[in-house]
């Protein structure tokens, strides 16, 4: 019979003869998974050599035992209990289970049994099929030690990402501050140039680090973007004040198709300054002493293409391409050019990133255009109060109290410069957390601005005990801190901060929010 063939050599299929049975035999005995068929009692009748290698009994030792065999004696209920229940018709599918081999070793599996009949229906027993899960569990464990070693990692980035925000925007924040405020006196010609120059710079500066804050959503393809129609004959002005001085060392002449440019397309602003500002900056360092740069605009396909033309060496055909593969120079790095080789490459991924895309044509010894194309937009029409002159005038404006909390007596300063411009307004310092609390019970400000990290509590908790004091829960909290990382904003607006402002503080947004206090000095407008 078929079962004693199994039984007496279960490592040798039988031969494969044109009978059903034969055939069915031969496809159980070569099976990789175990198969094993049991009697209605659940006792073992057949047991292929894939059962013999995952438990390690010979067919001679499992044939005529229990099925409870493969189990410990506190499995023995459920497994009784899962035989009734087969009796009564159900079948078991896939099912994650453990059984227990020879040497008493877990071998997780996936179960499956289903009845077997004979010809007239009558139930002769169960079949089981057995698929080990061993290398799968492991696989598996193995992914989630990966994934929760990438999120502690995750975790220390965003850490190590929000200190270095607040370490290089604290002293940025005195560098613009103060240069916002030189702007708001009268100036010399040659001095509003200089404070326009060091404004200009370090709004540069602010804005990689932005970029860099926002590795980590470029790297899981989530960038953070800012979609808007664009005009382009201002940006293309700001990025050709910034790099003018650079082409000016070197005699070279940019020059901007301001017709072609008055128009407007769809994109996030400062990502597009990147792009272009990077495409200028290639275009002064790899042109030719005395040259030319020129940006100008024109309709393609549809869509506004920005081209930046310059009169450099050009670039050989077989190096279009590899220009925007990372860290490949084209050999420019032993020409004393400084470079990363990850400009085009960035640039390229953001251009896409805002559905539009950025290509390059050249000839050698007549120069290069490099381009951005992408969708043309319809401005946005001004809101009344983005007009400049519609603030309320302060001089008929009760007095207020501003109560700062902040440790960086450059910071205070800047805060006080500004506050100066508004009379009515009256600043209280406080260089401590615990002594802001003071002051804001005693005092009761008709507003409070707040840095999160203070010696001797971190400001969060400074905000939460403000809120769950009755004398001072009604009281307006404005954060203004160098942390600007999203999930920071988010997280100190949800507890219960009016405003989130970010360091380095742009003064007129910070003369708003005094501003708009209404007339109650309980809210923010």
């Amino acid at each position: 019979m078929q079962q004693d063939t199994l039984a007496e050599d279960p490592t040798k299929a039988p031969a494969a003869t044109g009978s059903p049975e034969a055939q069915l035999a031969a496809l159980v005995t070569c099976n990789s998974d175990a198969v094993v068929s049991l009697d209605v009692q659940g006792v073992i009748t057949s047991w292929n050599p894939a059962a013999e290698r995952l438990f390690g009994y010979g067919a001679d030792e499992a044939v005529g035992q229990d099925i409870g065999l493969l189990s410990r004696p506190s499995d023995r209920d459920r497994i009784g209990t899962a035989l009734r229940r087969l009796a009564e018709g159900a079948t078991f599918a896939d099912q994650p289970v453990v059984r227990w081999d020879r040497d008493g070793n877990e071998v997780p599996v996936s179960l499956s049994v289903f009845p077997l009949q004979d010809t007239d229906g009558t139930a002769l027993g169960y079949g089981a099929v057995l698929r080990d899960m061993t290398e799968r569990r492991r696989t598996v464990s193995a992914l989630e030690a990966a994934k929760a070693a990438a999120e502690v990692a995750s975790n220390e980035k965003s850490v190590f990402l929000s200190r270095m925000s607040h370490e290089l925007r604290t002293p940025l924040n005195v560098v613009l501050g103060f240069a916002q405020v030189l702007q708001l006196d009268p100036l010399e010609a040659e001095q509003a140039e200089a404070v326009d120059h060091i404004l200009k710079a370090g709004r540069h500066l602010l804005n990689l680090i932005d970029e860099v804050l926002n590795i980590s959503r470029v790297e899981s393809g989530r960038l953070a973007l800012s979609m808007e129609p664009v005009s382009v004959s201002e940006v293309a002005a700001e990025v050709i004040d910034l790099v003018r001085p650079l082409a000016r060392a070197r005699g070279i002449s940019t020059l901007a198709d301001t017709a072609g440019c008055a128009c407007h397309v769809h994109a996030d602003r400062q990502r597009l300054k990147q792009v272009l500002l990077n495409l200028l900056s290639n275009g002064v360092k790899y042109n030719r002493e005395g040259g030319t740069l020129r940006i100008a605009c024109v309709e393609h396909a549809g869509r506004l293409r920005i081209l930046v033309t310059d009169s450099g060496a050009g670039i050989p055909v077989d190096g279009l391409e590899r220009l925007f593969q990372p860290f490949d120079r084209l050999g420019a790095e032993f020409t004393g050019v400084e470079g990363t080789g990850l400009g085009l490459s960035l640039s390229r991924r953001l251009a896409e990133a805002m559905g539009g895309a950025l290509g390059v044509e050249s000839r050698l010894n007549h120069g290069s255009t490099f381009w951005v194309e992408l969708a043309a937009a319809q401005p946005a029409l001004p809101r009344e109060e983005d007009q400049p002159g519609r603030g309320p005038e302060s001089g008929a404006r009760r007095r207020r109290r501003v109560l700062y909390i902040e440790d960086n007596l450059a910071n205070f300063a800047v805060v006080e410069r500004v506050f100066a411009r508004r009379p009515h307004v009256e600043v209280l310092p406080a260089l401590q957390g615990r002594l802001g609390l003071e002051l804001a019970r005693q005092h009761r400000p008709d507003l409070i601005l707040l840095d999160l990290h203070l010696p001797d509590m971190p400001g969060a908790e400074v905000l939460q005990a403000l809120k769950g004091d009755g004398a001072t829960a009604h009281i307006p909290v404005v954060v203004a801190s160098a942390d600007a990382t999203p999930g920071q904003v988010s997280r100190i607006l949800a507890a219960g901060a009016a405003q989130y402002l970010t360091k380095p503080l742009d003064i007129h947004e910070l003369l708003g929010v005094i501003d708009g206090l209404d007339d109650t000095g309980e809210s923010l407008s």
